[in-house]
């Protein structure tokens, strides 16, 4: 099972972040991955110029915002 972790700490919250988990959630039900991808919140990931900051289980941190979102889903989790 694939961890996906949103910041939603100050910094990415102002830029979005609950956006960013429902725009994900909605991703995940629509290619019917509930069993196998998990959305979690988390409270500052490092990186917090970024923008709304994501990480896939050990993975690096990643800018995600809403221009990006379906691109960032098809590579870092469709595609792997």
């Amino acid at each position: 099972m694939k961890t996906i972790y949103v910041c939603v700490g100050s910094a990415c919250h102002l830029k979005g972040s609950y956006n960013i988990i429902d725009g994900l959630q909605k991703l995940i039900n629509d290619n019917r991955l509930t069993d196998r991808v998990l959305i979690k919140a988390a409270f500052c990931l490092g990186e917090c110029t970024k923008g709304v900051c994501v990480r896939i289980d050990d993975g690096p941190v990643l800018s995600v915002n809403q221009e990006n979102l379906t691109e960032f889903f098809n590579e870092h989790v469709i595609g792997k």
